[in-house]
């Protein structure tokens, strides 16, 4: 047992297949030992043919999920690796992060006075054989905007704007963009925490 984690059963940490400072420090602060490993994965490649066969978001992100533990499980296939992604839907349009400023202040304003939806998926992967899987959806309202507002806001968060998809983190500045919203905080911020939990006490990795 690891020092320090007395409900983590295994001798090694988890390791989370992201380079996602977030989804580490939530596993981390849910008790969960973690190393990173930053998968290499075109994710335009697994996501494309997904979308033009009718793949709904939801099995998009799911798929990216595998793909990324999948992919760093390769390379430490005795070690359980958990991939995770986020896919962001509109009226049938997906989003991705924003490259720049500009994207940024695009992809605000194209929410704004809007619902969209967040899908957060997982995968837990070891030896190349998927052990668990699943995802959960969040819906959110986001505020009507002014130009104005968006340009102080991007002012404000700087690139930080660039490092999530819709251009916002909620659980900083963004909340200040949204009127409602419905669904999972940890959903929100990008991994499903509460089923990954689960399935990893279902593997008897953690204390039940």
């Amino acid at each position: 047992m690891i020092a320090g984690s007395g409900l983590w059963l295994s001798p090694q940490p988890l390791v989370l297949a992201s380079g996602s400072l977030t989804r580490r420090d939530m596993l981390r602060a849910a008790g969960i030992p973690v190393e990173t490993a930053k998968p290499s994965v075109d994710e335009r490649a697994v996501e494309t043919p997904l979308r033009a066969a009718g793949e709904s978001p939801a099995r998009i992100a799911l798929a990216l999920a595998v793909a990324k533990a999948s992919a760093v499980s390769a390379l430490q296939p005795d070690r359980l690796v958990l991939g995770a992604d986020q896919t962001l839907a509109c009226a049938g349009e997906a989003f991705h992060k924003p490259a720049d400023r500009s994207a940024a202040a695009r992809q605000i304003a194209a929410l704004a006075d809007r619902d969209h939806e967040l899908h957060s998926a997982f995968a837990l992967v070891r030896g190349g054989e998927v052990l668990a899987e699943g995802y959960q959806t969040a819906r959110l309202t986001m505020r009507p905007l002014t130009q104005d507002f968006i340009e102080s806001y991007l002012d404000t968060v700087g690139d930080a704007a660039f490092s999530s998809v819709g251009g916002y983190q909620i659980e900083g500045l963004g909340a200040q963009l949204f009127e409602r919203i419905e669904g999972d905080h940890f959903t929100i911020l990008g991994l499903p925490l509460l089923p990954v939990l689960a399935a990893l006490r279902d593997l008897s990795i953690l204390a039940r």
